[in-house]
């Protein structure tokens, strides 16, 4: 290991252990990129993008920063933040939770499997984990703990499906993800369409089985008999966020739109529900305009610092070290697949969603290009071992989001004890994507055809 990449491994070790700092991380990774760039022109060490100073402020300032910011796919992560933030004030998913409680109470887990499915619409409108944690916490979680449901698989519920928003489109960390990779968002979308039907889907059939075998803890909660007028308010439910679906995800499928035109028709389209809802008056707008541009400042800025960080760790030979490194294992593609998985899995303990994807998905990508593998279906399972991040502790955002709406007498211990089951969920819905790669390319390919 020579000095450039001695350097390489130093900075990478020194930004996970600044992170624990509780300093902001944008600045961070940009404070290291100024650091280690000016270590590597005192030490004279074999830096291939450095010249000196005037390189670091003219080329990487001005060129690279640049180029990341009037990037137009960009223009999709406001667009979509702010359809997020206004259906969540909107009341849709309020009307939601009382048709489907309706349905499924009768059901032991009914309200559990009600809490899934609204989370997988909200998932499909918003790709927000905040404001869909905090909401379905206000939502489902006081019905679920007033009919005795055992505290753990309700606040594991919440958070579980509250995590589903960043890996069903439109998610802001595809987006995100798209544009690191240099790969159509278009792709990216129709790619993790299965993958989100499954996870939803497996969290459904255990929580059926968890109310089959022990219906203590996850009663039914009506006893009514069934009346097809809830059919049909359940209908006018679901018809605003389903026609709003159509609108963002069926233009960008169908190639009508551009991923940056389709988030602009679903911020107008939740604009207009919100509206028409009576919901949205000029505060309410103004609050949440405001937390649209802090979202996307905070988003830009780690954005920013990772892209003078990713390109200082690669002037030092960071990316030629780690695939020297993973192809050197002694394991066949598939073994080497499963220790980058692994190693993001517990990276994903310490550090958020947005670190890894800016960070360490560019640095893995060309070892798996380079063992033949589809980028979109590495990229995919990427995001849903991501996903998992949200849930581990002991960085785990939504168990933070849902601590901070539930009610008095739920501590994180039981939160982290209620997550775990879904945890294990979504290893086994990544095993399912990784053995059947099917699953995320069959859709694209449809759609090429």
């Amino acid at each position: 290991m020579g000095a450039n990449e001695a350097l390489a491994v130093l900075m990478f070790l020194s930004f996970i252990l600044l992170v624990f700092t509780g300093y902001p991380v944008a600045w961070i990774l940009g404070g290291l990129a100024v650091m280690f760039t000016a270590f590597a022109i005192i030490l004279e060490v074999d830096f291939d993008l450095s010249i000196g100073v005037d390189w670091f402020f003219t080329s990487l300032s001005v060129d690279r920063i640049w180029g990341v910011m009037e990037n137009w796919v960009m223009v999709a992560l406001p667009m979509f933040v702010l359809m997020g933030l206004l259906l969540d004030r909107s009341g849709i998913a309020n009307q939601l939770m009382i048709g489907f409680s309706k349905l499924f109470g009768r059901v032991n887990g009914g309200l559990a499997i009600a809490v899934t499915i609204i989370g997988l619409l909200l998932a499909a409108t918003t790709g927000i984990i905040g404001a869909s944690v905090v909401l379905l916490a206000l939502l489902g979680l006081p019905p679920m703990l007033e009919k005795g449901y055992d505290t753990r698989l309700a606040t594991g519920t919440v958070c579980a499906v509250g995590t589903l928003g960043i890996l069903i489109p439109p998610s802001i960390m595809l987006v995100l993800m798209a544009d690191r990779m240099s790969m159509s968002v278009g792709d990216l979308f129709l790619g993790a369409v299965f993958p989100g039907a499954i996870l939803g889907s497996l969290y459904i059939l255990y929580i059926w089985f968890f109310g089959l075998i022990s219906p203590e803890k996850a009663p039914a909660a009506m006893e009514e008999n069934f009346e097809w007028d809830i059919l049909l308010e359940l209908f006018r439910a679901i018809i605003p966020p389903a026609f709003l679906i159509l609108a963002v995800l069926g233009s960008i499928f169908f190639g009508v739109a551009t991923p940056t035109e389709a988030a602009g028709m679903g911020a107008a389209g939740a604009l207009i529900l919100a509206i028409s809802r009576g919901k949205l008056n000029l505060g309410v707008f103004k609050e949440v305009l405001q937390e649209t541009t802090k979202t996307t400042a905070f988003i830009f800025a780690i954005l920013v610092g990772a892209t003078a960080f990713s390109l200082v760790l690669r002037g030092l030979g960071g990316d030629e070290l780690i695939e020297r490194v993973l192809l050197g294992l002694p394991f066949p593609p598939t073994g080497i697949i499963v220790c980058i998985l692994l190693a993001t899995f517990l990276l994903g303990f310490f550090l958020d969603w947005i670190e890894l994807t800016l960070i360490v998905l560019p640095l893995v990508s060309p070892v798996v290009a380079s063992l033949g593998f589809d980028p979109i279906w590495f990229t995919v399972l990427f995001a849903v071992c991501l996903q998992t991040s949200f849930l581990t502790p002991p960085v785990g955002f939504a168990i933070f989001y849902l601590k901070g709406a539930a009610p008095k007498g739920i501590d994180v211990a039981t939160i982290y004890q209620g997550v775990w089951p879904f945890i294990i969920l979504q290893l086994i819905g990544m095993a399912v994507i990784f053995n059947f790669d099917s699953t995320v390319t069959w859709l694209p390919s449809r759609a090429y055809d």
